[in-house]
């Protein structure tokens, strides 16, 4: 399957600000759902960001919690970003890292990785899991680059107030405030959240912006959003964040990165590198997992 950003349309209106809304589509991933946002039809990337899962909130009984299997992927980088819980990161090149909130899991495939998710020293009791999992194409001189995997504890990340809102950078920069998270192209992803009332201009140096509502409601570009919608905004516009409710939203943005192709976890510019990942996955050339040697086969 291939993804690439579609036409855009003429943004229009009174406000100007707003190109399009995406509604997520609800996916089983096996005893545990997300809203996949990221890609849509009406828009397969933002920025470098090409794939953007919303994860619960979830609720597991003692014993059970997400059990996601080792698999691979090639020519990207995910990013992990939790509200509540704990995820358990192991890969095939021998890292095995907690992640809990505010904290950022950051894997760099690059030729290719291995890596598994599971509930973490929370399975025994009952537990919570809520959060944001996204991936980032790379440039293309970099598509092949050597996997790598890097975690940044919350205390690193710049978290400041502003305008009555919470701030939290979590990757590139804005307000003055310079997240550590490497990136390897232009990139903005921040956590904001606003009490009833409050406002917040977001910075707008990016080419490409969104804004993402995790809870609540909130006005943006003169329109009305609430939890689960993700309003993309036109060129150049400068978006201010209006809360008519307690809310929490994220704002994903950066420079255009051209077409990609998406087919299961593998994302590259070349549909001929992406059958070879196929066949390397089959004939197991992928580095396994150390502690964790489940298989999952490719789908039909």
């Amino acid at each position: 399957m291939s993804y690439q950003n579609a036409n855009e349309p003429v943004c229009s209106g009174a406000d100007g600000a707003i190109e399009l809304v995406i509604e997520p589509r609800e996916k089983d991933l096996g005893g545990f759902s997300v809203r996949r946002v990221l890609p849509a039809r009406e828009r397969r990337m933002v920025g470098p960001f090409v794939f953007f899962d919303h994860m619960g909130p979830a609720e597991f009984p003692p014993g059970e919690g997400v059990q996601v299997r080792p698999h691979p992927h090639i020519g990207l980088a995910t990013v992990t970003y939790l509200f509540e819980g704990e995820i358990m990161h192991r890969d095939s090149l021998g890292f095995v890292q907690p992640i809990r909130a505010g904290a950022v899991n950051l894997m760099t495939a690059g030729r290719g990785i291995v890596h598994s998710e599971r509930a973490g020293d929370d399975l025994d009791t009952t537990s919570r899991l809520h959060g944001i999992q996204s991936w980032m194409a790379l440039p293309l001189d970099l598509e092949e680059r050597e996997p790598d995997f890097a975690h940044y504890p919350a205390a690193d990340l710049p978290l400041l107030e502003r305008d009555g809102a919470s701030v939290r950078v979590i990757m590139g920069s804005a307000f003055g405030q310079a997240s550590p998270v490497r990136a390897d192209a232009p990139t903005l992803y921040l956590e904001c959240r606003l009490a009833a009332g409050g406002r917040l201009r977001l910075p707008r140096d990016t080419d490409e912006l969104a804004v993402y509502v995790v809870d609540g409601e909130v006005g943006i570009g003169g329109r009305d959003f609430s939890g689960g919608q993700m309003a993309v905004a036109c060129p150049g516009a400068a978006l201010e964040l209006a809360a008519a409710a307690d809310c929490r939203v994220m704002v994903i943005g950066g420079t255009s990165l051209g077409q990609r192709h998406i087919w299961w976890n593998f994302v590259s510019s070349s549909k001929e590198r992406i059958e070879q990942a196929k066949q390397d996955w089959r004939d197991g050339r992928f580095a396994p997992v150390p502690g964790d040697d489940e298989f999952i086969p490719l789908p039909d």
